[in-house]
């Protein structure tokens, strides 16, 4: 990835973004509502809490069958999900509480998916949000040769059939946070010296990389060995734990941005981008079934994610109301407002955006 030399325009002659903040800082205001979470959410967060750890103990404490034993890891998939998009989501980014010590409490939830609380806030808050769907700056655009995300990245043979494939690599997702991301992207970030907030020393970053580690593998495969389970099952419920967590999170990520509609831009030669940032969400974001109550209430908001990416910390549990004043005002300025209806149309574009992807390119004459 190359080091952010991007700059975002700064002349928005209409003030798009200082209305919408304007418009949406008088709704809180008026309805006298604080911006980060409610009841609706610490509910949420004790529910999601519960379906991924109480399959656990219950694994550990009851003689049940295999079939069981299968059903309750992947409910622990469904729930480590649950925590990733509703709970850890809001704490990195500051908009589950007022209080920065609540947040990094919840956003410390990070460590129970497997993960490093570093490494996602440099990833996902600085790279992602500031340069969203920017090749070579977004690294969630960086699949390497795998599969091909955008124009702008290298074209391999074998992608023509990424539309089939990447599906069953996408619950790989947690996996690689465990075993690969987290170290070369503490070496990578700690080296450019990148971070959200206060810079962590490496002593002090290592060693809790080295520490997460060591407690996560031995809560969910040490114990399970000590108190009785053959090592096989224990290693394949980690698995299909981790898959169906994976296979959600992977999913419900790629609808919002790597979509049939959406832009993938790229600097000019000095690094200047055409828009300014808030515009620049516009062009790259996309929401999906937004009516659907199921979907709002199980991804934390993430398929309101024009709302996520104008304005991450607000918590996702006023995206619904805030979505009318986006819309509004993204349409009296004239600039886009990308959505799909349902889940089902945002999934099938963005296979069809993979396998466009994965056409061979054709070269300009």
């Amino acid at each position: 990835m190359n080091t952010p030399t991007v700059k975002f325009s700064r002349r928005d002659t209409q003030n798009f973004f200082r209305t919408l903040n304007k418009r949406v800082n008088t709704y809180f205001k008026e309805n006298n509502i604080k911006r980060t979470a409610n009841w609706k959410l610490h509910l949420k967060t004790v529910i999601m809490f519960c379906v991924f750890l109480a399959p656990y103990f219950l694994i550990l404490t009851l003689d049940v069958s295999d079939w069981w034993k299968l059903l309750f890891t992947i409910i622990m998939g469904v729930g480590m999900a649950g925590i990733g998009m509703n709970v850890m989501h809001d704490g990195n980014h500051g908009s589950y509480s007022n209080k920065k010590w609540v947040n990094k409490i919840i956003g410390g939830s990070m460590y129970l998916l497997g993960g490093s609380v570093y490494n996602w806030q440099v990833q996902h808050n600085v790279l992602h949000h500031t340069y969203t769907n920017i090749h070579g700056h977004d690294e969630d655009l960086d699949a390497g040769r795998v599969i091909r995300f955008s124009k702008h990245a290298p074209w391999y043979s074998f992608q023509k059939y990424q539309h089939y494939y990447s599906v069953f690599l996408y619950g790989l997702l947690t996996f690689n946070w465990i075993l690969v991301a987290d170290f070369k992207q503490t070496k990578r970030y700690l080296a450019r010296k990148l971070s959200y907030g206060e810079m962590p020393s490496k002593v002090k970053q290592w060693s809790t990389v080295a520490i997460t580690k060591v407690v996560y593998l031995s809560l969910w495969i040490a114990i399970p060995m000590i108190v009785g389970i053959i090592w096989w099952k224990v290693l394949l419920g980690f698995f299909i734990m981790h898959y169906v967590a994976g296979l959600i999170l992977s999913i419900v990520f790629q609808l919002a941005h790597v979509v049939e509609g959406v832009d993938m831009p790229i600097p000019d030669e000095s690094g200047n981008m055409k828009n300014t940032w808030a515009i620049h969400q516009l062009f790259t974001t996309t929401n999906f079934s937004t009516k659907n109550p199921i979907m709002n209430w199980f991804t934390g908001g993430l398929n309101h994610q024009v709302e996520h990416h104008i304005f991450p910390n607000i918590s996702h549990v006023h995206y619904n109301k805030i979505s009318k004043i986006v819309k509004s005002t993204a349409k009296e300025f004239d600039l886009p407002y990308l959505e799909y209806k349902t889940t089902r149309a945002a999934l099938k574009a963005h296979f069809s955006y993979l396998k466009q992807m994965g056409q061979k390119p054709v070269l300009n004459a």
